[in-house]
């Protein structure tokens, strides 16, 4: 990873860039307090790799505000082999029959464990149920053998998502500078999406 050494000063984004600031969030333990549960009518299912369909269409659902792309523009046989993968786990929450979250952890670098996908769809904030998502989250990855769980918000995010992961038992540990193409002008997002990043032809 290249490591950003500017002066302090403003710099001109070429036509079409984005950039955002990236924080990195790390806990070293199970938190001590009491794990929220689920309400009896909600359910985690997980993603297998042939459900890319599916996947996608809840990934939308949750990201299209915070500038979430990264699968949408991923080759299928990429993201089946992710989805796939059993040191993945990657769900829908499930309430009513309908997807309203996403978790994904991905134990694929033992023994660390990374939060990849956390979110909820924007009428499910709010109730109670990222809180719920998030302890089931802390709950999966510390019954594996790990020594760390981690996860990184950005700009882009929810603003109450940076605050709600340190409430969670996080400890922000780094931050970097994200530069990339704005996906809307790819046609990857719709035009309207993440209206906190105007978009700049």
């Amino acid at each position: 990873m290249p490591r950003l050494d500017l002066p302090n000063d403003f710099y001109e984004l070429p036509p079409g860039k984005l950039a955002n600031v990236v924080t990195c969030l790390e806990m070293k333990a199970a938190p001590p307090r009491k794990l929220a549960e689920f309400p009896k009518d909600v359910t985690l299912k997980r993603f297998g790799g042939k459900d890319l369909e599916a996947f996608r269409d809840l990934f939308k659902a949750v990201g299209r505000d915070l500038m979430w792309f990264s699968r949408l523009i991923m080759a299928d046989e990429r993201l089946a082999s992710i989805i796939g993968n059993p040191e993945v786990e990657s769900y829908a929450l499930i309430r009513n029959g309908r997807g309203i979250g996403l978790l994904e952890l991905s134990f694929a670098e033992m023994p660390d464990c990374e939060l990849a996908f956390f979110g909820l769809v924007p009428e499910a904030i709010g109730g109670g149920m990222g809180r719920a998502l998030m302890d089931e989250s802390i709950r999966r990855a510390w019954a594996r053998p790990i020594s760390r769980y981690w996860v990184h918000t950005c700009t882009f995010d929810h603003p109450a998502a940076l605050p709600f992961y340190i409430r969670s038992g996080f400890t922000p540990y780094m931050r970097m500078v994200e530069i990339h193409d704005d996906p809307r002008l790819q046609g990857k997002l719709p035009m309207d999406a993440t209206p906190q990043a105007p978009v700049i032809r």
